[in-house]
């Protein structure tokens, strides 16, 4: 939600500003490694050409285990992955359903990589993991 902000002139109507000012909401999860983790959206960008050997985009997460550090986290989206899922299920995936699946495989990475800050800083969605991850979630 966009918030607003409102100027009254005398003797003009009520205008509204254009001004947009993001606001961040920050969440939580507890890891399965012990840490709870504190993280919020950063936004989706397309991978970099030549930073990897295939089409991606990244989804970018800022993160902190200990509310004194933050560092980004990118989940890679393959793009051949989303074909192929949308190949085996006859439709492609909407945006929240693919944001779902990045979640899901954020968490993950919190649950399976020990230290997040030196070792987990781009996990990776590829074809297997993400029809996993949708299963799990009842994305069919």
């Amino acid at each position: 939600m966009r918030p607003i902000r409102w100027w009254v002139r005398p003797g003009l109507k009520t205008t509204v500003s254009p001004e947009i000012m993001t606001i961040r909401r920050m969440k939580t999860y507890t890891g399965g490694q012990g840490y709870v983790y504190q993280y919020y959206f950063v936004g989706k960008r397309p991978a970099l050409p030549g930073t990897y050997e295939y089409a991606a985009s990244e989804y970018v997460f800022d993160v902190t285990a200990d509310r004194k550090t933050m560092f980004s986290v990118s989940v890679v989206v393959r793009e051949d992955a989303l074909i192929a899922w949308a190949d085996e299920h006859g439709r492609q995936l909407t945006e929240a359903e693919e944001y779902g699946a990045v979640k899901m495989r954020l968490f993950r990475g919190f649950d399976e990589v020990e230290n997040m800050r030196q070792e987990g800083r781009t996990l990776l969605l590829d074809s297997l993991t993400l029809e996993a991850l949708l299963a799990s979630l009842g994305v069919e």
